[in-house]
């Protein structure tokens, strides 16, 4: 029997990309591309009945770290996992080339300080066959995955490359440096780099506390930078920088300079500060009159809390400074549930400072601290902090938090949110999600291994705030346009994020009802052993990258599909 299409997808609810009401219709696929929508009457090779279940593009995820993990893993979970079908890495300004040989450590403690990869895994899997961007991107080209990848330049490790010790101690770049990065910026971009990226806020540093190379640069320095990428005609801008400051209209003043004098897209990373719940507002309204003018700038916003996960086998855990736990931080789980349960250990502990008084009362906040549950819970009311439910049961909020920290054989983790939770709900993400200059992102696929699991932000976004959250739900056609259309365009990624002929064939079908999160595990399954947290979803029936399957029901099939992506992607004509 000869078949028409490679793949036919039958009866699903088609959820576009393009915000447009869902329609049920079936989607034929061949040489990787859709080829028609609606009514097909032709077979496929292969067939999914997607009767009852949810078709949307596959998602793109704009803001991932996987820079290390693509040099050597295949799979580019927890991302992949979670319907995401590209994933755009060399955010916030870390990665791993252009690099002189004698830089390596400098930039593996770089990404460690900065997005807490261990760099003992990153030491083992980081092969080095490459010195300049596009040499890593060659690298990259030969490689296979199971999602499509496109990477970024990174500042920090530009700034470097070009200027050595000096780009490292935060010196100002000299005109021949500036001169130097421009021609690099312009080599990169051509090359295939998606864009380039930069971090000003204090809170990214090295693992020896050093800030990072590309937190004071001049706007000489990021104009020689632009300019570059409006030699190249290519790339798009993305930042992070605190606003938070007196400083935030001179900040702002200077980004629109760097987006007038280039003509290149920006984005910048948006949440609100628990410091001034309100701030996001401020520089919000800065983006909307920016964009009002013309300019093509967007914020990058999450759907839920950004926080940390506090646990025995986590990084930080409450105790983390207390004396007691030094001395057992370094034994095995077991041993450590054992000592949580003994009743003379807990009572030293309790009784005892801690080492680092100013940490340890961010740590031990527990006014906000909930435990997560087996079922996580990102949008728990105030009374289920640990602080309040201590205070109902009349026992002390450090003692509860011990039980919580040894429940599941101590797989438990506690959540410590620190952005977008002031209120203790996710109404400030909700307006920021509803706001026309915002696009979904942050979720740090392959970032922050030991304490944050965020790269399911995908698989929220559509479960809770397209089903069940109680009030302020938006319609799901919208959400899909969110994550897939909206993300792609804005990364210059044209041929993706919509079903329709033509476009490129990567798809999700979905159990909707039954679209869920499991609770995050702690794996040890990188280079030399080092510890990742993983998150599960439930629901992805099946996840399609240029019409193969590379999921059924959560489980990865032998395809591997995923590439690079060189530079931006027209659209295809029809």
């Amino acid at each position: 029997m000869t078949h028409r299409y490679d793949l036919v997808i039958r009866g699903g609810m088609i959820a576009d990309g393009t915000g447009a009401a869902l329609r049920e219709a079936d989607v034929a696929i061949a040489g990787g591309k859709i080829v028609a929508v609606g009514t097909v009457a032709g077979s496929g090779r292969e067939e999914i009945d997607a009767r009852g279940r949810l078709v949307t593009p596959g998602f793109v995820d704009i803001h991932t770290h996987y820079d290390g993990q693509a040099t050597w893993d295949e799979r580019l979970a927890p991302s992949s996992w979670h319907g995401v079908t590209t994933a755009v890495m060399g955010n916030c300004g870390v990665g791993f080339a252009p690099v002189r040989p004698a830089d390596h450590d400098r930039l593996i403690e770089l990404m460690e300080g900065v997005e807490d990869i261990p760099g003992a895994a990153l030491h083992e899997g980081l092969k080095w066959n490459w010195e300049s961007f596009p040499e890593y991107l060659d690298a990259l080209a030969a490689r296979r995955f199971d999602i499509d990848i496109c990477a970024q330049l990174p500042h920090g490790a530009l700034r470097v490359f070009v200027m050595g010790e000096r780009g490292a101690k935060l010196e100002a770049a000299s005109d021949d440096d500036i001169a130097e990065m421009r021609v690099l910026t312009e080599e990169a971009m051509r090359a295939g780099a998606i864009g380039f990226s930069t971090s000003r806020t204090l809170n990214h540093r090295t693992v020896k506390g050093d800030p990072t190379p590309s937190l004071r640069a001049t706007e000489a320095e990021l104009t020689g930078i632009a300019l570059g990428m409006r030699d190249a005609g290519t790339g798009v801008f993305e930042m992070i920088s605190d606003f938070d400051t007196p400083d935030q209209a001179t900040e702002f003043a200077m980004i629109r300079r760097l987006i007038e004098i280039s003509g290149r897209p920006l984005s910048l990373s948006l949440g609100q500060s628990h410091r001034d719940p309100q701030g996001w507002r401020k520089l919000l309204g800065c983006i909307g009159e920016a964009a009002r003018d013309g300019l093509p700038i967007r914020a990058q916003v999450a759907p839920r809390p950004i926080g940390t996960l506090y646990g025995l086998q986590s990084s930080l855990n409450p105790f983390s400074t207390h004396p007691s736990f030094k001395a057992i931080a370094g034994k095995s789980l077991a041993e450590k549930v054992a000592a949580f349960r003994d009743p003379a250990f807990r009572a030293r502990l309790l009784g005892e400072a801690p080492g680092n008084p100013a940490l340890a009362k961010r740590l031990m906040d527990f006014t906000r601290i909930f435990a997560l549950g087996k079922t996580p819970d990102y949008e728990p009311p105030r009374e289920r902090s640990i602080a309040a439910m201590a205070e109902a049961q009349g026992r002390d909020a450090a003692d509860l938090a011990c039980e919580m920290l040894v429940g599941d054989e101590g797989r438990a983790f506690l959540f410590a949110p620190f952005s977008n939770y002031a209120e203790y709900n996710l109404d400030a993400c909700g307006e920021m999600m509803d706001d026309p200059n915002t696009v979904m992102g942050l979720g740090d696929g392959g970032a922050h291994v030991g304490l944050i699991s965020d790269a399911s932000f995908s698989t929220y976004l559509l479960s809770h705030w397209g089903r069940d959250r109680a009030h302020g739900r938006f319609d799901l056609a919208r959400l899909v346009k969110k994550q897939t259309a909206d993300t792609a365009r804005a990364v210059g990624l044209m041929d993706r994020g919509v079903i329709a002929p033509g476009m490129k064939a990567d798809i999700n079908v979905i159990d909707f009802d039954n679209l869920s999160i499991d609770a995050p595990a702690m794996a040890f399954d990188l280079p030399a052993g080092g510890k990742r947290l993983l998150q599960r979803a439930r629901g992805y029936e099946a996840t399609i990258v240029s019409g193969e399957i590379v999921y059924r029901h959560g489980e990865a099939t032998a395809a591997l599909p995923g590439r690079l992506v060189r530079g931006p992607q027209a659209a295809p004509v029809n």
